[in-house]
């Protein structure tokens, strides 16, 4: 049984403040009682967290909607930090929300994966927020998605970045013919991992820490070896929910997400991320020019 642990957490929470075009995630308004249910659900797995001392944990956020504009997850992550077996408590946002906050957050602990949304914000204000992650010591990566239209937006906003801040981008991989070869070399001056991105990987059959080291969970507890395998492998608040986890090949003919793919083992991801697995940082000099 492996000592460390990598949790995809999703609870119910489906509302966003922005509404980005591209955006495949679910478009809704939560009510205030869905919200308080969201809530409740997270306190638990907060809960449930707390008491597993027995293995190293690192937590990444991944809501349908934006979470870090409800107090319950910028709560949860300043929680999460201050848990000595909690080595990651991360979570993917907008950072459409204030950052004062973080100010409380364990600096070696609480991680950010911010997205760019060109239609929702300026470069320029959303730089600024990063600028101040960068001063307040916060671990961040950056990321958007390659919108041919926004190729010239995704060039201002990394040199308006801090050097030393890692860009991603995100491959549109619906329309094979979306990208010409210019596009690419594009892209992957940006970002030199984005040829792995905009690859669908085959992954029947091969190995994969999904199930074993790395799983997801959703507000009611019940956990999958990740987000595109639908079948449970039980429930993290079963007694016996630990013998569910083994090393496993992959069922899926494909993986496409870097969420997924990045547990693939024969991708060397792993050694690539190493301690930024979880909040999509590489590790210095695993990539070039970074």
């Amino acid at each position: 049984m492996s000592t460390r642990w990598n949790i995809l957490y999703r609870g119910p929470l489906s509302s966003c403040n922005y509404a980005c075009g591209y955006c495949p995630f679910a478009k809704t308004r939560n009510t205030r009682e869905e919200l308080q249910e969201d809530a409740s659900k997270l306190g638990r797995f907060l809960d449930w967290v707390e008491a597993s001392t027995s293995r190293e944990i690192g937590v990444l956020f991944t809501p349908w909607g934006e979470a870090l504009v409800h107090r319950a997850y910028r709560d949860a992550l300043l929680r999460l930090g201050k848990m000595p077996h909690v080595r990651r408590a991360a979570i993917q946002t907008n950072l459409a929300c204030g950052l004062q906050w973080l100010e409380g957050a364990e600096r070696d602990t609480v991680a950010l994966w911010c997205t760019f949304h060109p239609t929702e914000t300026t470069v320029e204000r959303f730089a600024a927020k990063i600028h101040l992650l960068d001063r307040m010591g916060i671990r961040h990566s950056v990321g958007t998605v390659g919108v041919k239209e926004h190729f010239p937006l995704i060039e201002q906003l990394r040199g308006m970045l801090p050097e030393s801040t890692y860009l991603w981008v995100n491959s549109l991989k619906k329309n094979p013919e979306y990208y010409d070869q210019e596009h690419l070399d594009f892209l992957t001056a940006i970002d030199p991992l984005f040829p792995i991105n905009h690859h669908q990987h085959r992954s029947r059959g091969k190995e994969c820490s999904a199930g074993h080291t790395s799983f997801s969970v959703d507000g009611d507890g019940i956990a999958r070896r990740c987000h595109f395998i639908r079948t449970p492998l039980g429930n993290i608040h079963d007694p016996n929910f630990e013998d569910r986890l083994s090393p496993r090949p992959c069922t899926n003919a494909v993986c496409g997400c870097h969420i997924g793919h990045v547990h693939l083992k024969e991708l060397g991801l792993a050694e690539t991320f190493a301690d930024g697995l979880l909040e999509r940082i590489p590790q210095k000099g695993a990539i070039a020019g970074r």
